[in-house]
C-alpha cells in the first residue's frame, strides 16, 4: 500500500477542520489487487474539530473530494462528543470499546444507546447526534462520501472557534 502526505484537498480539509495534515491512501481504491493495512501502519493525529483527546487516521480516500472515504476515530475514556451534524451519510462501526450514542440537538445522557464492539449505525445528513465513551477508549471506523465536515449545534462546542 502506498501512503502519501502530499498537499491535496484532503490536507486542505484537514486544515480547515483544525486537524494536522494526515497521510491518505491514493484513492478511494478502485484498482486491481488489494490494500492491506495493519494497525502499525496507521498514523494517528489530533482532530482539531473535536475536543482534545480525539485522534483520527484516514485509511483511504480524500475527505475533501466528492468520493468515498474510510477513517477511524479514537476517543479516550469518559469523552463527550457534543451534538453535531455532518453534510453526508455517516456509517459507523465500533471497532473497540463501548460507544454510547444518540440522536438529538441537546446532550441527554438518559437518551444514549449502548453500542458495544461490533455495533453498526448509520446517520442521515443533517441529523443531529451526540455520543459518549465509557470507562475505556473507543475506536470507531467511519465510512462515507466527502466532502466531509462537522458542524456543532451549539457553536461554543466547536474547538475551532
Amino acid at each position: 500500500m502506498k501512503l502519501h502526505s502530499s498537499i491535496s484537498s484532503s490536507v486542505l480539509v484537514a486544515l480547515s477542520l483544525g486537524m494536522a495534515p494526515i497521510a491518505v491512501a491514493d484513492l478511494p481504491y478502485q484498482g486491481e489487487g488489494h490494500i492491506m493495512v495493519q494497525p502499525s501502519d496507521l498514523e494517528w493525529k489530533p482532530v482539531g474539530s473535536m475536543s482534545p483527546g480525539a485522534e483520527i487516521t484516514v485509511l483511504e480516500g480524500d475527505l475533501g473530494k466528492e468520493a468515498a472515504f474510510t477513517m477511524r476515530l479514537k476517543m479516550p475514556a469518559n469523552y463527550d462528543l457534543m451534538p453535531h451534524t455532518h453534510p453526508e451519510y455517516e456509517r459507523v462501526t465500533v471497532l473497540s470499546g463501548t460507544f454510547h450514542f444518540a440522536h438529538g440537538k441537546e446532550f441527554d445522557a438518559d437518551g444514549l444507546r449502548t453500542l458495544p464492539t461490533g455495533s453498526f449505525a448509520v446517520m442521515a445528513p443533517g441529523e443531529p447526534m451526540y455520543g459518549r465513551t465509557g470507562k475505556d477508549e473507543v475506536v470507531i471506523q467511519l465510512h462515507g462520501t466527502g466532502p466531509w465536515g462537522i458542524e456543532y449545534i451549539d457553536p461554543s462546542h466547536d474547538p475551532r472557534k
